[in-house]
């Protein structure tokens, strides 16, 4: 019988650029993105949109905390909490003193999502 799914553990994935760690690319998932991200602590991402991809994307804080900072507007970000940002929405994530650990799930609100090939890891 032939395996119908697929496993990582994100302990033995690479990192590419320094912080992020493609979880979908690895399980081989077609239908959304998914990627975790370890920032350091006091670390700041940088601002950006998702107009280009039309990506609507969930934001989860895995441990640490920080903050998302939303179209000018600052979100507290802590385990447990999900934030949803729209495509055309400029968003920042900044790590707390302790660092942040988040998962980032995108897709295409009523079209298919294209998966994207990530840089060499």
């Amino acid at each position: 019988m032939a395996q119908r799914y697929s496993v990582v553990d994100v302990a033995d994935l690479p990192t590419a650029w320094g912080t992020f760690k493609f979880v979908r690319h690895h399980l081989g998932a077609r239908a959304f993105g998914l990627s975790q991200i370890d920032f350091p602590p006091d670390k700041v991402g940088s601002e950006h949109d998702e107009r280009e991809s039309r990506q609507e994307e969930v934001y989860l804080t895995l441990s640490g905390g920080g903050t998302l900072e939303i179209d000018g507007e600052t979100i507290e970000m802590k385990p447990g909490r999900y934030v949803l940002v729209p495509p055309e929405s400029k968003r920042r994530p900044a790590a707390g003193p302790n660092g942040m650990s988040f998962l980032v799930i995108g897709g295409v609100p009523g079209d298919v999502y294209e998966p994207w090939t990530p840089p060499d890891e």
